[in-house]
């Protein structure tokens, strides 16, 4: 079926210049226009008010009618007389049809205009509830998340941290856009920093530069507010351009970061030096819980002398020598550290106890 596009053809347009006349205001002519067409409408609205507020007074009488004679059936006389009045209100009613379909032959024949020219068809409000604010993650929760994704992703990363080229790099994060992550560049940091600690400077220094290349990816995405995934592209292409001012920025951040993993591995060179040294000294101790080195260190010269040297009869000598309350004091740090052992003579002729040095030697006899 043909579809009638003939209501289109007329369509009343207050501002239409076509007909303006040169010597007309033109301004005036279209607010006398709209004007005009505005009244027309109101007129042609209030017609229609008040034809339907006729129809439902003519409706209110008609039942009223009904019910009236329904009642009256009982009585002849005033039957006739209701039957009479229905009747004239059945004539009221073909004049309000023809009123009607008057009404309805002159609104199709208006002219369509900018406020009769469409309408809405349907509208609603939708108020969005705000979405509640992720809950923060823990350390316990990030230290997991990394495990779990180094555990997955462990070859993949480090075959990226291997890369040299910018466009193998560009192609192997647009294949695998996982790896376009926090996560990524942690697992390179510490790498970083244990080729260091193996003394591998030139495999850290190219990791390193791989670490840099994740970083500025992610920091273009959180300027952007974009995901990371989708920066990719754009930092290379700027990287490859070679701008001086932002390759500098770029060379700065790696020589700062570099210096920073090799500030990093020697604080745990450090650390693992002193945590070696405390597991040593621990063996040492004696059975007092002194460390024979350090209660080594403290005696006076004359006792030192005695134990490095391993000169028994010249122990006893300084021992005697010495005020009685100070030899007291030190022989117990002594023992205490393991560096004198009482009752030696009670104990198996091949007994032996550890030195200064934690070399195993002779015990002393007891001074008697």
């Amino acid at each position: 079926m043909s579809i009638n596009y003939s209501k289109w053809d007329h369509i009343e347009v207050s501002d239409d210049e076509d007909d303006t006349h040169p010597n007309i205001d033109t301004g005036s002519l279209f607010r006398w226009r709209h004007q005009a067409r505005v009244e027309r409408m109101e007129q042609q609205k209030k017609k229609k008010e008040e034809l339907l507020q006729a129809k439902q007074s003519y409706q209110t009488r008609k039942n009223d009618m009904k019910q009236k004679i329904k009642e009256a059936e009982s009585k002849p006389a005033d039957m006739e007389k209701l039957k009479i009045e229905l009747s004239e209100l059945e004539l009221q009613e073909k004049e309000f049809l023809k009123k009607e379909e008057d009404l309805k032959k002159e609104e199709k024949l208006t002219p369509w205009n900018i406020d009769t020219i469409c309408h809405e068809g349907m509208s609603r409000t939708i108020i969005n509830k705000p979405k509640p604010a992720p809950k923060p993650e823990t350390d316990e929760d990030k230290a997991e998340k990394q495990r779990t994704f180094t555990n997955k992703y462990k070859d993949q990363i480090k075959k990226y941290g291997m890369m040299r080229r910018y466009e193998d790099s560009q192609q192997y994060l647009t294949d695998n856009p996982h790896l376009v992550c926090d996560e990524t560049c942690n697992y390179l940091v510490l790498w970083c920093v244990d080729l260091v600690i193996e003394e591998k400077k030139d495999l850290m220094e190219h990791v390193s530069h791989q670490v840099i290349v994740m970083q500025f990816i992610l920091e273009l995405a959180k300027s952007l507010e974009r995901d990371p995934r989708s920066c990719v592209a754009a930092f290379f292409s700027r990287i490859k351009l070679g701008e001086k001012q932002y390759m500098d920025a770029f060379n700065d951040e790696l020589t700062a970061f570099r210096e920073r993993v090799e500030t990093r591995a020697q604080a745990r060179i450090d650390e693992a030096v002193r945590e070696y040294e405390e597991e040593e000294r621990k063996k040492r101790l004696g059975p007092g819980g002194l460390d024979p080195v350090e209660v080594l260190e403290s005696l006076p010269d004359c006792l030192k002398a005695c134990f490095e040297s391993k000169d028994l009869e010249l122990l006893k000598k300084t021992i005697v020598e010495l005020p009685k309350e100070e030899a007291e004091r030190h022989m117990k740090r002594c023992i205490d550290s393991g560096l004198w052992v009482p009752n030696a003579a009670d104990l198996e002729s091949d007994a032996t106890t550890k030195d200064a040095n934690g070399v195993e030697e002779e015990v002393y006899d007891e001074i008697d």
